[in-house]
């Protein structure tokens, strides 16, 4: 079995996580280096459910906080092994999120008494469907174990306060038509040529700004797939557009949703996938925000974050790396930002 030293420095540990591959639903071998490398610590008591690793100190705290952060990583693009250049990790997963792992990672190893009881939280399947989510699976069948007054998501934030997410809705905009042989195509009614109001609408659609605790969430409502098409030699009877919502996350799903239909009032609405978001939740993070010494920013996007707001527990996206460097053949994480987000984070845990 692969070993992880966790007394290595954080910089060496990012390189022995990027190293192990970990695509999503084979992170198999890394939970079994990170399971074997916490149960040495007996500080720690860990549990494992399927290829998520949870472990928790149990020292009679007045509060508790997580650190959660995913084991897998998006397929290969000829970005393994990891390359140290730059001052900067090269590497599958080195920005999202094995940067943030190993942060937490040496917090679980260097910090045994903290100030406060922790539960880290390294979970498998997050880059793929929701429902085979390992964070969500434990949020489903072992919530007690996820049970804290706040949390930290070690997403990658440029070392910097993320805060909240944006909901996401997935629909589809149905244009109906009328099938026909091409060579008679005025006997029918192209379904294809009838979606271009639809997607004119879109393009004049001005998304909305919502400020929420002194953030700004600008929504987004995009086209994001077009299918139309029967044969080659046949006028199409239907055409659906596929769009994307990112939402505020003041909006409640059916706010979502209904703001969605009131756009296309004429056509059929096929909502297929709605998350709802993550308020801020600032005033109850205000003391971990001034330890960590970042102005925070809204998250422009959606994360687990949202799974522990609808637990009640309120979290912050912070961790090293680019977000917008996430599922990029050529992503890193700064050497800087490791070390910074390792020290700022111990230093608010220990005494």
């Amino acid at each position: 079995m692969i070993s992880l030293d966790l007394a290595c420095d954080v910089v060496a540990l990012t390189r022995a996580l990027v190293d192990i591959p970990s695509e999503s639903g084979h992170e198999a071998p890394l939970a079994d280096a990170v399971e074997a490398a916490l149960r040495a610590l007996p500080h720690l008591t860990v549990d494992r459910i399927g290829n998520s690793v949870v472990a928790r100190t149990d020292l009679g705290r007045p509060q508790r906080a997580v650190f959660a952060g995913h084991l897998d990583t998006v397929p290969a693009a000829g970005n393994l092994p990891s390359v140290l250049r730059d001052d900067c990790v090269h590497g599958l997963g080195a920005c999202d999120m094995k940067g943030g792992v190993a942060v937490a990672l040496r917090l679980a190893a260097t910090v045994p008494a903290p100030t406060r009881d922790l539960t880290y939280v390294f979970y498998e399947c997050e880059e793929v469907e929701g429902d085979r989510n390992g964070l969500h699976r434990i949020a489903d069948r072992h919530p007690e174990l996820l049970a804290a007054d706040l949390a930290v998501l070690m997403e990658p934030s440029d070392a910097g306060i993320e805060a909240g997410c944006q909901g996401i809705l997935t629909a589809a905009i149905v244009v109906r038509g009328e099938r026909a042989h091409t060579a008679r195509s005025w006997k029918g009614v192209n379904a294809a040529h009838l979606a271009a109001p639809v997607l004119q609408r879109l393009h004049d659609h001005r998304p909305e700004r919502v400020v929420i605790n002194g953030l700004e969430y600008r929504e987004g409502l995009s086209a994001v797939a077009v299918r139309a098409g029967v044969a080659g030699n046949v006028v199409p009877d239907e055409c659906v557009v596929t769009v994307n919502s990112r939402f505020a996350p003041s909006r409640s799903p059916e706010e979502a949703e209904a703001y969605v239909r009131k756009l296309f009032p004429e056509y059929e609405v096929l909502v297929t996938e709605i998350v709802p978001g993550a308020l801020p939740g600032l005033d109850r993070l205000a003391g971990l925000v001034a330890a960590l010494g970042a102005t925070p920013r809204p998250k422009l996007g959606w994360t687990d974050v949202a799974r522990f707001a609808a637990l009640g527990t309120p979290a912050l996206n912070y961790g090293p790396g680019d977000p917008t460097l996430a599922h990029t053949a050529g992503e890193y994480v700064p050497v800087e930002q490791l070390r910074s987000c390792e020290e700022r984070l111990s230093s608010w845990l220990s005494p």
